[in-house]
């Protein structure tokens, strides 16, 4: 448990006002988002049979878990505001903690808002008619508008912010259970997709399949950005991390299976996002055993699940720049806390300005495998912090550790490599923009920051 001292550290002057079942909604909340309704197509889309869709599914679920799990370690030994900032910072130096800070700023924080405001917009298509959506501007408006009012939700206090989240969770899951469940007693569906089609697509589309598939598990490593107000973070974060996880691919799995038994491999194939006006993977499954009425709720539900994600992602990623202006590699105002709620508000607006911004250009494949491209790239460096860390400080505290260290952490590395390779490969845009603005932030800290007098880490 932690002392009176690490808890004002970790805090740095916010509310532990999170408890465990808070936490634990924020990892299931923003990971179950639209990804898991709008991926499969765009796996499909590779060649690849239902089998290998399915193994990408469950090689992306397994090197998340790991990922989870080094991040359960890393949260439980530096419980504090800011998460991957932290952990870079202790492994490797302010200069590669300032460039996560810099990339979770400009592209993952808001490129995941923008990615979940789209995903909302395009749910939303089977609930309105084309004649309604263009009545308010089109689906982008749409999208700006819905990160505006999540926005001014998330300036409220994080008691308020986290009974939101889990009231929004719970009912998430419960809809998503109904998803599967529709889909897997689909009258006239059928297994057949899975005992036939094409053998192994290459390791470069398996790894593209597997890049897509992470995008919807994406999120287990937002909980700790906001650490700093979890309630006893030594003990309950891995429990969110970990357990939390451990659900979302249990509903996965669920609801994958589902749609092999209820569509047919040529409508998930027309069922991709950037396929106009096309409804979505679920929609069609659900359809498949309860009709069209309900098919237009479902529509409704999916955008909500959506707008869950998009409320936990905000709340959680506004620490980041947060936490760098507290210790002087940021503009200031930043840093600045709300006197009534104690929330840092100008982050908060800043990465709402940033999101509506993502919002008016890109559709939602680029969005998320931008976001998903740069995020891996500092998910494989902390992995690393966890080896040199049991290296350097051997005697420091460990409320958790990784199982099966070091084999773990190793093989997160390793495959983590191998996927940025693979996207770098298979989508040298994409990646290139990650890797070039990266490379800005290198120059704006040289230029600005290396020779500025910063203030202490904000772990000890």
């Amino acid at each position: 448990m932690s002392t009176p001292e690490e808890e004002r550290a970790g805090s740095r002057g916010l509310v532990r006002g999170l408890g465990p079942w808070a936490a634990a909604s924020l990892v299931v909340g923003t990971t179950i988002g639209t990804g898991v309704f709008l991926k499969t197509a765009q796996m499909a889309s590779y060649g690849a049979s239902a089998g290998w869709i399915l193994a990408a599914w469950g090689a992306a679920g397994l090197l998340s878990l790991f990922g989870a799990m080094t991040y359960s370690e890393l949260g439980a030994m530096f419980p504090a505001v800011g998460g991957e900032y932290v952990y870079l910072r202790r492994g490797y130096g302010p200069f590669m903690a300032y460039l996560y800070a810099w990339n979770r700023f400009w592209i993952a924080t808001p490129g995941s808002i923008a990615a979940y405001a789209v995903g909302a917009a395009i749910f939303l298509r089977g609930l309105l008619s084309p004649g309604a959506i263009a009545a308010v501007g089109g689906e982008q408006v749409i999208a700006i508008g819905l990160i505006a009012v999540f926005t001014a939700l998330t300036c409220l206090d994080v008691r308020s912010g986290g009974k939101l989240q889990a009231a929004m969770t719970a009912l998430k899951v419960a809809m998503i259970g109904g998803i599967a469940l529709g889909a897997l007693l689909a009258p006239h569906g059928s297994w057949s997709a899975l005992g036939s089609g094409s053998g192994f697509p290459g390791w470069s589309s398996f790894g593209a399949m597997a890049l897509a598939a992470l995008w919807a598990y994406d999120g287990w490593s937002n909980l700790p950005m906001a650490a700093g107000e979890v309630r006893d973070p030594s003990r309950n974060l891995p429990r969110a991390i970990v357990g939390g996880s451990l659900v979302v691919y249990a509903v996965y799995a669920l609801v994958n299976l589902g749609y092999f038994h209820a569509v047919p491999m040529a409508e998930i194939l027309s069922s991709a996002p950037n396929v106009a006006g096309a409804p979505s993977v679920a929609q069609k499954a659900v359809t498949q055993l309860f009709g069209d009425l309900t098919q237009l709720l479902f529509a409704a539900a999916l955008a909500f699940s959506a707008l869950s994600a998009m409320n936990g992602s905000m709340l959680t990623g506004a620490r980041v720049p947060y936490a760098v202006a507290a210790d002087g590699l940021a503009p200031r105002p930043l840093a600045r806390l709300s006197k009534h709620t104690r929330i840092p508000i100008t982050a908060v607006l800043v990465q709402g300005a940033l999101s509506c911004l993502y919002a008016t250009g890109g559709g939602f494949d680029e969005l998320t495998d931008a976001v998903v491209f740069v995020s891996w790239m500092f998910y494989a460096m902390n992995a690393g912090s966890v080896l040199l860390l049991r290296r350097r400080e051997p005697d420091r505290p460990r409320p958790f550790r990784v199982p099966g260290f070091p084999v773990v952490p190793l093989v997160y590395v390793a495959l983590s490599v191998l996927l940025l390779a693979s996207s770098i490969y298979e989508k040298p845009v994409v990646s290139g923009l990650g890797l070039v603005v990266t490379a800005l932030g290198g120059v704006v800290y040289l230029a600005v920051y290396r020779s500025r007098r910063r203030r202490a880490p904000v772990t000890g």
